[in-house]
């Protein structure tokens, strides 16, 4: 018994001395502090400005709009801005969509401060309005940036007979949207207002068009823009024309296999005359009942 509890003292007390040792090893050692993390920076890749949201032109640019995105310097285009402070307040001459980069050319001057359609309006140009509806805006496929051409249905006065004739060629849309207005019942009506840039020539043709006249958008595609002219066209003309396409011949169907050969003209024949013989007279010498002589004597 007694060698039991000396063995236990003993184990006991190591076990004391390496828990109090380890306890002052960790008290006086000093703690390190973990390493620092190195950013090492790509020369290649640079951070430049985007946008956050979509935004039409003639939005101002606020930080709400903006934030920052890692490129390749190679790839970026001349223009470009890494920091987002000078573009407070500066205007978008174009629309952007959610990750554009922000780039010189597609802002206005640094002396402008106010947005809307003048930003964006060129030099010797005007912006006019126009009312419409879903027929005339082509069912809202007629959006802003799009180009189109401008037809006019009005009466000739020295004919006085209605005509429809394109009056405006190319023109760009720089505005689309609904404007509420009184129907006449006292109700309030959305209607479609498109908004275009012309010269003042243009201005004065569409106001007259579209006063006199009832207008119609032809949509050009994007890669069209050639002038076309045409004449115009009257009720008369169109009916004319529709008779003309009804009285068309039909088709003929060429067979590949050759057609037999027409028998020409017959050779007429001359028919040869029948001569009759010559006719025989005979001269008889009779002396008494005697035939002295008997000749004969062709007629």
């Amino acid at each position: 018994m007694g060698k039991v509890s000396t063995i236990f003292s003993i184990v006991l007390s190591l076990l004391i001395a390496v828990g109090g040792s380890y306890f002052l090893y960790k008290r006086m050692t000093p703690k390190k502090k973990p390493p620092e993390a190195v950013e090492i920076k790509d020369p290649d890749k640079v951070e430049v400005v985007v946008v956050k949201e979509d935004f039409p032109w003639g939005t101002k640019l606020t930080s709400e709009l903006l934030t920052r995105k890692t490129f390749l310097k190679k790839s970026l285009p001349m223009g470009y801005f890494k920091d987002p402070l000078p573009l407070e307040n500066r205007i978008a001459i174009s629309s952007f969509k959610k990750g554009d980069l922000v780039v010189e050319h597609r802002l206005a001057p640094t002396d402008i401060k106010v947005g809307g359609v003048s930003v964006v309006l060129d030099s010797g140009k005007r912006a006019i309005a126009v009312k419409g509806n879903k027929v005339i805006g082509i069912s809202g496929f007629v959006k802003p940036g799009n180009r189109l051409d401008v037809l006019v249905t009005i009466r000739e006065p020295e004919k006085k007979i209605d005509i429809t004739k394109i009056v405006l060629e190319n023109i760009l849309v720089l505005a689309s949207g609904t404007q509420i207005q009184d129907n006449g019942k006292g109700e309030p009506s959305p209607v479609a207002v498109y908004t275009l840039e012309v010269t003042p020539e243009q201005g004065e043709r569409l106001t007259l068009a579209a006063t006199k006249g009832r207008l119609q958008f032809a949509l050009r595609g994007m890669k069209d823009g050639d002038p076309v002219p045409t004449k115009g066209i009257t009720i008369p003309e169109l009916l004319a024309s529709k008779a003309d396409e009804d009285v068309k011949p039909e088709k003929q169907i060429v067979s590949s296999k050759p057609e037999p050969k027409k028998p020409g003209p017959r050779k007429k024949v001359k028919k040869k005359q029948y001569r009759k013989p010559p006719a025989k007279a005979t001269i008889v010498t009779m002396k008494g009942l005697e035939i002295m002589d008997k000749i004969s004597i062709k007629l």
